[in-house]
């Protein structure tokens, strides 16, 4: 039998957060607010290369040297994973990360969140109005049910990655997801 981890009783860079929102310092470049979380733990000098790995893995190479308002939403949010990834985390909470992106950067994005958690092993777990997103993303989908919310079903998706939204599996299982959310026909 496993033994369960001891409490947290502090925050703990093996766990991290991504919001809809960036939140960018727009003060400081692209790379400084990758950088943050080394930085803020004194671990800049020993790990400041892990912030070029962070840029490089979400695809902004080339916009270390930019400010937050240089960037578009997409790529600001893309500084803000990496800026979550470059912490080398167990858990990766994703509250809507792309909630706030055009439908075009959204669809490009996926591969971005995927592509990280496929390399380290962490834990993730994506927070989505979105069902075709959740689909395309996760492995197994819990779904909620509306005030109070309640667990109204799970979905398995066994399909590897990169997934394709023709897939037959997949558009069944969207089918089955909206009619437990009570939108069949």
């Amino acid at each position: 039998m496993r033994s369960c981890p001891p409490p947290r009783t502090r925050p703990d860079p093996s766990r991290v957060l991504v919001v809809p929102d960036p939140t960018l310092y727009p003060w400081r470049i692209v790379r400084a607010n990758v950088a943050l979380g080394p930085e803020a733990r004194g671990l800049l000098k020993r790990q400041g290369h892990r912030a070029q790995q962070a840029i490089d893995t979400v695809g902004l190479t080339g916009f270390e040297q930019a400010y937050p308002h240089q960037l578009s939403g997409g790529m600001a949010q893309r500084v803000a994973l990496a800026r979550a990834l470059v912490n080398d985390p167990r858990l990766m909470l994703l509250d809507e990360p792309r909630g706030k992106l055009d439908s075009l950067t959204r669809l490009a994005m996926q591969g971005e969140l995927v592509r990280p958690w496929q390399r380290s092993g962490m834990t993730a777990l994506l927070v989505t109005h979105d069902v075709e997103e959740a689909l395309m993303l996760a492995q197994r989908v819990v779904i909620f049910g509306p005030r109070p919310a309640r667990i109204v079903g799970e979905l398995v998706v066994d399909r590897p990655h990169p997934r394709h939204r023709d897939d037959p599996h997949l558009i069944a299982l969207r089918r089955e997801a909206l009619a437990l959310l009570g939108l069949s026909g």
